[in-house]
């Protein structure tokens, strides 16, 4: 069966109308082939859908949480019955293995769980007042249309981890998918209707989509009715628009670029930080924002390991994403391909020793683009290592002592993930101390690539700050309230403050 015809069968039987995907004037690639897979219509009026959400936001904002929390479970029981389904239409729209496509949609499901509990635990405080009779207390409202922009590399995924929260929080969702990823995207909206209608009562357009390019993302970016954006992409992207969000008063949830690197100590378990180095610097082809980039390696341990990493880089199987047997499939496309060479050339005019990295051809598909993930010895962190190419490129850096192994884990414009590969406890507190890693992640004896939903994902410096799915992510979806209550017959003023009146 020809891939596009395949694709249509899994989007219909999702529940996607065909008018959705035929005849309109995005086209879509899959770059397991390179191929045109679906024509998508484009959102000519944005404006209009978040309009429309709003409304649904003033109805949905008085539901009782609990009740909101009931369509989120209902939507990850609809997950769980097209989990494969979904995974390998992500497999198909973005390249990655089956087991990444499947479990991405895995990660749906268990933002779902996490949220819908949620839904029973939005918790203010009660707090002491200095004034008797008087009781202060926090309260938590909705906040309004959330708006969320995802990237192609985790099409569905993303969406899921603020639109789980904003919905149980109260609020209305409009989505604008990568335009290289719109087909996971419109399959996920079929799902979310689907769920809706089990439970009934909910209102129209609560979850909405705007495909199209980033003209079309600019209405959520302007849009007074849109006071939470949470944008996933590059730092460019993220300098684009934050300002703008700033300018209108609006919160800003940026997940933008890494640079991530793990540190492995003399005392490492070997055996272990391969595996891990291996699928954090490849997995998804090096396209995750957690993808492991740089490897700082004490220099006692540096020849040997490197020796074994460029074993598994060299073998590792390069190919249809589809097989079972296959690690790294393709870039999302030609320009990804392109960005990488140019990068791997500076760094070999640096001076650096190349392993992989080569064009991997596949017959028959002239359009696709796979590469062998490539490891490169660095002689120092050179600007193009603290430059992020969103690649499966992984710098091999050496170091002395620990203190100058962190300096130069630090020594980047990013701050997302990190790790350390010790069995030393003063080295892995240290680590994880205010003197050791910089980012919004740091592991111990495990990669940087994944982050489970109990805790909050976000990152520092120019990775934008924000944080979303687990912990108390939640607060960014609500507005606060600090409430004083009298219930006594006097009025005694805060601080002393005398102020009598006849």
């Amino acid at each position: 069966m020809k891939i596009q015809q395949e694709v249509h069968n899994l989007l219909t039987g999702l529940g996607v109308s065909p008018g959705t995907f035929t005849g309109g004037q995005l086209a879509v690639t899959s770059p397991i082939t390179g191929e045109i897979i679906a024509n998508v219509r484009v959102t000519e009026t944005p404006e209009k859908n978040i309009a429309a959400a709003h409304k649904a936001f003033l109805e949905w904002r008085s539901v009782p949480a609990p009740r909101r929390g009931e369509l989120v479970r209902q939507l990850g029981d609809e997950l769980r019955i097209e989990r494969e389904t979904l995974g390998r239409l992500v497999t198909f729209e973005t390249g990655k293995i089956l087991s990444e496509g499947v479990g991405e949609v895995q990660e749906m499901i268990d933002i779902c769980t996490f949220a819908a509990g949620l839904s029973r635990q939005l918790t203010g405080l009660t707090l002491p007042s200095e004034r008797p009779n008087h009781r202060m207390m926090e309260t938590w409202h909705p906040l309004g249309v959330t708006g969320v922009i995802s990237a192609f590399n985790f099409p569905v995924a993303v969406w899921s981890w603020n639109a789980a929260l904003a919905l149980v929080c109260g609020n209305s969702v409009v989505w604008k998918p990568s335009e290289k990823t719109p087909l996971t995207a419109l399959a996920t909206q079929a799902i979310f209707e689907r769920a809706a209608a089990k439970v009934g009562g909910i209102p129209a357009n609560l979850s909405t989509l705007l495909v199209g390019d980033a003209a079309v993302g600019q209405a959520l970016v302007e849009s007074s009715q849109v006071p939470l954006l949470s944008a996933t992409g590059s730092t460019a992207m993220g300098r684009a628009v934050g300002p703008r969000l700033a300018q209108r008063f609006a919160r800003a949830i940026l997940e933008l670029g890494g640079n991530n690197a793990a540190i492995v100590c003399p005392s490492a378990d070997l055996d272990l930080t391969l595996r891990a180095v291996a699928f954090a610097a490849m997995g998804t082809a090096g396209q995750r924002c957690t993808t492991l980039r740089r490897l700082i390696v004490q220099e006692s341990i540096c020849d040997a390991f490197v020796s074994r990493l460029r074993k598994v880089f060299a073998t590792v199987t390069v190919g249809d994403p589809r097989e079972p047997n296959t690690l790294v499939g393709p870039l999302i496309d030609r320009r990804a391909f392109e960005a990488m060479q140019k990068t791997l050339e500076t760094a070999r005019s640096a001076g650096a020793v190349i392993h992989g990295g080569e064009r991997v051809e596949i017959s028959n598909w002239p359009d696709a683009f796979y590469v062998r993930p490539a490891l490169v010895e660095m002689a120092e962190q050179s600007e193009i290592v603290r430059r992020e190419t969103f690649a499966p490129i992984l710098y091999v850096l050496r170091y002395k002592e620990l203190n100058e192994a962190i300096v130069l884990h630090n020594d980047v414009p990013q701050g997302l993930s990190s790790s350390i590969f010790t069995t030393d406890i003063r080295e892995a507190e240290r680590f994880l101390s205010v003197a050791g890693s910089d980012c919004g992640i740091a592991n111990v004896n495990i990669g940087t690539s994944g982050a489970e939903i109990g805790g909050a994902f976000g990152g520092e410096k120019e990775t934008g700050g924000g944080r979303e799915s687990g912990s108390d992510a939640w607060k960014q979806y609500m507005r606060r309230a600090t409430n004083t209550i009298n219930y006594g017959s006097d009025l005694p003023l805060a601080q002393g403050v005398v102020f009598d009146i006849d």
